[in-house]
């Protein structure tokens, strides 16, 4: 059996995070690097991964490094799942699948939920089933007496949902050849030709069966998705310090924090898991990282920061800061004094702009939210809820109480601030001489130290 993961469509709920979901990372590895892994666990060992033209290289470099029989197709348009099967069925031939959004987290269980319905009974298809306690944008499955498929209900709004449970894209098909006929046959100007192929499945006496499964799943739709997926990480990982970290014996790490190879935790520093520190990064003096906080690689959380329930990519660096229940992208700075409001006056639930319209985050506390390569300046504010697009800066002493589009610059007018072109364009290289030299004086540091000691 073959499993296919369907890696070629757009998330446009994301914005301004522009990483693809299944390539960002958690605990030092991609989501689909863990997806790979999760499925080994179930003994698969075939899989085709279907892209499109912008992520097919990275997706190749990632998948490269995994133990696993991978092929690849492509998707030339995000026109969604049916065209993603149809797409790649020269590498499908007249396997057996099983289909999976890589974007949907879950345990390993469904797999095997779904691999003994299938040993068990006699269907041409099976759908995992999950019941959810509120309304969920996705489909809805319509089922009968016996947990067989009806028809599924694509997105049907609040109050007209058939039942309480959701379509999880992990879906296995015995024939897939009579699944593409279905798939090629419907013309439909949504993107349900999927969902509307199975329903005519069924209407032709077509078997599938409804697989309920009851274990952990968090679909990633939104930015504020990514904070359920770090606790779940972290609430299945041990604590763990490596070997080639070092860590200050005035510093103090609480839980089951995980703290990465190459990592420098400085005097007086305060961890309190469960928290991950990827590698190569540094923990400043007098820090404070708690509440399941995601720093990533190479970045340095510097004196005085605080940083709670926050998820931090890759070379983000951070000075006398607070970042509250935010969410950061790659390469980003904050400058002393940076505050990122978290919490409304009012203690009402937060609102994003999510596509123009505003979107209930259902989240009491939520801070920034902030594309790759932003800067702000000293003794500057964002408000809670706030997107800040990619490249963009907010100068010292902005309070930013709307979203800054890409690769722009806000800056203070008197009272006010404006937004203008940003050209400004900022150097690597100074960052890498300054990381460079913090880890050099590190050294010289625990040397006197040794030295003292002897």
């Amino acid at each position: 059996m073959k499993l296919v993961f369907l890696c070629g469509g757009l998330g446009k709920r994301m914005f301004p995070l522009t990483e693809d979901k299944f390539l960002l990372k958690f605990m030092g590895k991609t989501l689909l690097e863990h997806q790979v892994e999760n499925a080994r666990k179930a003994n698969f060992k075939d899989f085709l991964v279907i892209t499109n033209d912008f992520n097919r290289r990275r997706i190749e470099k990632v998948c490269h490094a995994v133990d696993a029989r991978i092929e690849f197709a492509t998707q030339k348009d995000p026109n969604g799942m049916a065209d993603a099967l149809i797409c790649g069925k020269d590498l499908l031939r007249n396997d057996e699948i099983m289909l999976v959004n890589p974007n949907d987290v879950f345990e390993s269980s469904a797999y095997t939920k779904m691999l003994d319905e299938y040993k068990k009974s006699d269907y041409e298809s099976y759908i995992i089933g999950y019941k959810v306690p509120s309304y969920f944008p996705g489909g809805y499955l319509e089922t009968n007496e016996k947990n067989e498929l009806v028809r599924i209900h694509e997105k049907p709004g609040e109050g007209n949902e058939p039942s309480d449970l959701v379509n999880i894209v992990i879906h296995l098909h015995k024939d897939i050849g009579t699944l593409l006929s279905y798939l090629k046959a419907i013309k439909s100007g949504r993107d349900d030709v999927y969902e509307r192929a199975l329903t005519e499945m069924v209407k032709d006496n077509h078997k599938i069966k409804i697989v309920d499964y009851d274990g952990f799943w968090c679909a990633i739709k939104y930015p504020w998705d990514i904070f359920q997926v770090v606790q779940h990480f972290l609430s299945s990982a041990r604590r763990e310090i490596s070997p080639k970290a070092v860590v200050s014996p005035r510093a103090e790490i609480h839980g089951n924090s995980i703290i990465e190879e190459n990592v420098r935790v400085l005097e007086n520093a305060v961890i309190r898991g469960p928290c991950y520190i990827g590698r190569n990064s540094v923990v400043g003096n007098n820090v404070l990282i708690w509440d399941s906080s995601h720093i990533g690689e190479d970045c340095v959380v510097g004196y005085s920061t605080e940083v709670k329930h926050s998820y931090i990519s890759d070379n983000c660096w951070f000075h006398m800061s607070y970042v509250g229940d935010s969410i950061i992208a790659d390469n980003c700075s904050l400058g002393a004094g940076t505050i990122t409001a978290n919490f409304r006056f009012d203690e009402r639930p937060i609102h994003v702009n999510i596509q123009g319209k505003k979107s209930d985050s259902h989240l009491d506390k939520l801070g920034v939210i902030m594309g790759e390569s932003c800067k702000t300046g000293v003794n500057s504010s964002i408000m809670p809820g706030v997107r800040v697009g990619p490249n963009s800066l907010i100068g010292p002493g902005v309070t930013l109480l709307e979203d800054l589009e890409p690769n722009k610059i806000a800056l203070l007018t008197g009272k006010n601030y404006e937004c203008y072109e940003n050209k400004t364009r900022l150097s690597v290289k100074k960052k890498k001489q300054l990381m460079q030299k913090l880890l050099k004086y590190d050294h010289k540091r625990r040397d006197h130290s040794k030295t003292e000691q002897d």
